[in-house]
């Protein structure tokens, strides 16, 4: 059965504390920064979508220079806060550490980037002067990491920046799309005021590309307009029974979650999970953080093709997440208009198609899952509709562009609305990428 209101206050806040604490001591942070072997031409760094100089930002630390290790940490990603959260560092920075080759615990680089970054955000160190304003005028739609990250670099340079967003708070996928154990609703906050404490950028709230705003309109009163709004709705199932009560997609899940009190989400006994990204994993979790007795990730693919990393996959099984690989959902059968269970066709890989799927095996063997919750979360769409109508060159909704410029007019782009979905650190480099594109085109020098 779908409850809401399963917890107290006090359960709520410990299931939804934060998953990574920061250092509790100076001490702690510099004993694990003084393991550093601060390599030449470090991998670390080069694995950093954002390229942070972090044998740099290291160092600083351990000569008791926090103030100018979060200035090195921002010179190169203004979200770098955020992103010591959010980031996949097994995959990164961490990943590509040369403990790793030693048979060692990698530097913990996230934790120490969030030690100076945190410090810089919470006493308001600001590192960036905004030059005199040079008349030139820049629109840039979505106030997401992306939009945030091309915003701070164009006011630098004095131009006036006005960012439309369709959300009444800014951060995006940050602020919305998130697990909350892994990054506060008040964080976000914090992040989107400390970037915005520079100067020169307004943000309209409750502006959304399309409806509130036209890019006509943009393209006659801006001298360049930086499109970033993201992707969109999530991926439908197309099988029967997709319309039942009970059957929800994880990006409305986490959104609710990130936007509402905790006393207002339900969530079910018995919780179906589709898919294994990083939104899955964050679904899972959160659903069974919220009370949810049982929960079951099913995946079409096998363990060693997911998407999430290990290190997330772990989470969601040290709360307790069942996982089923190699079964697809063929159909969701319900009592009264309710979810009471999936159907999924049993997968095999020995005869993939033409695409390298999966197909079902041959004696159309299937299994059930008694949920009285189903949890979509295989992938979203982009905004083919909003790309469409402003003839916006696109493939398969995602947005195409040479050095960040679409074939309109004035009209440059980047993060997810091109990449059709990565990670924040990428969305922060496509705003860097956006920003310099932009300013080479108004000929402002940097």
């Amino acid at each position: 059965m779908i409850k809401n209101n399963r917890l107290t206050t006090e359960q709520y806040e410990h299931n939804f504390s934060d998953i990574k604490p920061p250092f509790e001591t100076q001490d702690a942070a510099l004993v694990e920064a003084n393991r550093c072997l601060f390599c030449y031409d470090a991998p670390c760094t080069k694995a950093c979508p954002t390229s942070i100089d972090v044998p740099k930002f290291i160092k600083q630390i351990t000569t008791y220079n926090v103030k100018g290790s979060a200035h090195t940490i921002f010179q190169s990603n203004i979200m770098g806060a955020g992103c010591s959260k959010v980031c996949p560092v097994e995959k990164l920075c961490e990943g590509a550490c040369v403990y790793n080759l030693m048979e060692e615990p990698p530097i913990p680089i996230a934790k120490l980037q969030r030690y100076s970054t945190e410090k810089a955000i919470n006493n308001n160190w600001q590192y960036f002067e905004r030059k005199k304003s040079n008349g030139k005028k820049v629109a840039v739609i979505g106030a997401g990491p992306a939009g945030l990250s091309c915003a701070h670099i164009l006011t630098r340079e004095g131009v006036d920046v006005t960012i439309y967003e369709k959300e009444n708070k800014g951060g995006g996928l940050m602020t919305y799309g998130i697990a909350a154990y892994k990054v506060t609703p008040q964080f976000c906050e914090d992040e989107v005021n400390y970037i915005l404490g520079i100067g020169g950028i307004e943000v309209k709230y409750n502006q959304e590309l399309g409806k509130n705003i036209s890019l006509e309109e943009l393209q006659k009163n801006y001298d360049a307009i930086y499109i970033a709004f993201g992707v969109g709705l999530a991926n439908k199932l197309n099988i029967p029974g997709e319309e039942l009560e009970g059957v929800e997609d994880a990006i409305t899940f986490i959104y609710n979650l990130r936007s509402k009190t905790y006393k207002e989400i339900s969530v079910g006994d018995k919780v179906a999970v589709i898919g294994m990204g990083m939104t899955a994993i964050d679904a899972a979790t959160q659903a069974k953080r919220l009370g949810a007795k049982e929960v079951t990730m099913v995946y079409r693919r096998t363990e060693a093709e997911k998407s999430c990393t290990q290190h997330e996959l772990d989470i969601a099984r040290l709360d307790g997440c069942a996982t089923i690989w190699l079964a697809a959902p063929k159909e969701i059968v319900g009592e009264n208009g309710k979810v009471k269970a999936l159907i999924c066709d049993v997968m095999q890989l020995a005869e993939p198609d033409a695409k390298g799927k999966p197909l079902p095996v041959p004696t159309g063997q299937t299994l059930t899952l008694n949920v009285d919750m189903i949890i979509k979360a295989t992938g979203q769409n982009p905004y083919s509709n909003i790309i469409s109508a402003y003839a916006i060159d696109n493939t398969k909704g995602k947005i195409n562009i040479q050095q960040s410029a679409t074939n309109v007019s004035k009209v440059f782009a980047g993060g997810d609305c091109v990449n059709g979905g990565k990670e924040v650190v990428d969305a922060v480099q496509a705003g860097k990428d956006g920003a310099a594109s932009i300013l080479s085109f108004l000929q402002i020098k940097n």
